[in-house]
């Protein structure tokens, strides 16, 4: 591993436990036991090191997804997904990714193109353990549109609404979906 896999590694894992608002790069480097010019060496800017920590935490996350095992049915896949994104790591890449967005950073560059990147790999990971659940490869895309735009909505719920309330509307969304793949 380069000195700068190690360095996005490290600063990754401090952004999941710790958060991505209010980053800076001393306290940051001084957190992860290097210097903000080191940090600075590697990913040029605090721009670039966030989008590469984006990037890394969508890696990680897809890989979470593509390691899940097929589900019976579309219906149970989309129940099992939201169980991963209350576990970790998905509700740490998660609650990241819902960050970068409240604070505008992938909305805009230099972060647009990566985080565009980002989601085209998420979306293609849902498809994939979509598919691999039952999902028809000429509906999966409407699926997934539908799937990861609902979960995205009920992970942000999560902070204010009952998980048990959060639930039934999972089991709604995996009914839809469900007919969807029919």
């Amino acid at each position: 591993m380069s000195r700068r896999e190690e360095l996005l590694a490290a600063v990754t894992d401090h952004v999941l436990h710790e958060g991505l608002i209010g980053l800076t790069l001393r306290p940051l480097a001084a957190a992860i036991g290097t210097s903000d010019r080191m940090l600075l060496y590697h990913f040029d800017n605090r721009d670039a090191l966030v989008s590469a920590v984006v990037a890394e935490v969508t890696a990680r996350s897809t890989a979470a997804v593509r390691a899940l095992p097929a589900a019976p049915s579309v219906r149970a896949a989309v129940n099992r997904l939201w169980v991963a994104y209350q576990e970790e790591p998905l509700f740490s890449c998660q609650s990241v990714y819902v960050q970068a967005a409240a604070t505008g950073l992938i909305g805009r560059e230099p972060y647009l193109t990566d985080a565009r990147a980002s989601n085209a790999r998420w979306s293609a990971a849902i498809a994939d353990y979509l598919v691999r659940s039952g999902a028809p490869k000429s509906r999966v895309e409407r699926i997934v549109t539908l799937v990861d735009s609902a979960l995205y909505g009920f992970h942000l719920d999560l902070t204010t609404d009952r998980p048990d309330e959060l639930a039934r509307g999972v089991d709604d969304l995996a009914q839809a979906a469900q007919r969807l793949a029919d």
